[in-house]
């Protein structure tokens, strides 16, 4: 069975952001996010990987046979846009979507610009969600 290639790693999320945050509206936006979603989940930021920082982590098995362990919520600070990894693709969280403000998203992940150009009560809202369905579905 093939690992993972993205895992929790014990890389500094302070030395990340600040060398790796393009300008200074982008870290604080990741300062911002940190803070945000350290309150969601209860749990401090880690680095997975060399570039995505997580908050909690569950363990998953698919009906393949395939486990690994991933981050419950999280983030990285990509050149184009900040990818939210906040969403799963639940009813509630489809109707939240839409009221979240300007992103683009993809099957697992929200892209923005910056946070200000979202609404952060419904960004508290679909990480609700999605922690429980993990939760729920992983537990």
């Amino acid at each position: 069975m093939e690992k993972n290639k993205t895992v929790e790693t014990k890389l500094d999320v302070d030395q990340f952001i600040h060398s790796h945050a393009d300008n200074d509206q982008r870290k604080q936006d990741c300062l911002l996010l940190i803070e945000l979603m350290s309150s969601y989940t209860g749990c401090k930021p880690k680095m997975w990987g060399a570039s995505l920082m997580g908050f909690g982590s569950y363990h998953y098995t698919y009906a393949s046979g395939h486990t690994g362990d991933w981050f419950l919520i999280g983030f990285s600070p990509r050149k184009s846009a900040i990818s939210l990894y906040v969403y799963s693709q639940t009813d509630q969280n489809a109707v939240l979507l839409e009221q979240l403000g300007k992103h683009t998203a993809g099957k697992g992940c929200i892209y923005i610009k910056k946070v200000s150009d979202i609404d952060i009560n419904i960004l508290e809202k679909i990480c609700h969600n999605t922690i429980v369905f993990l939760k729920e579905s992983y537990t």
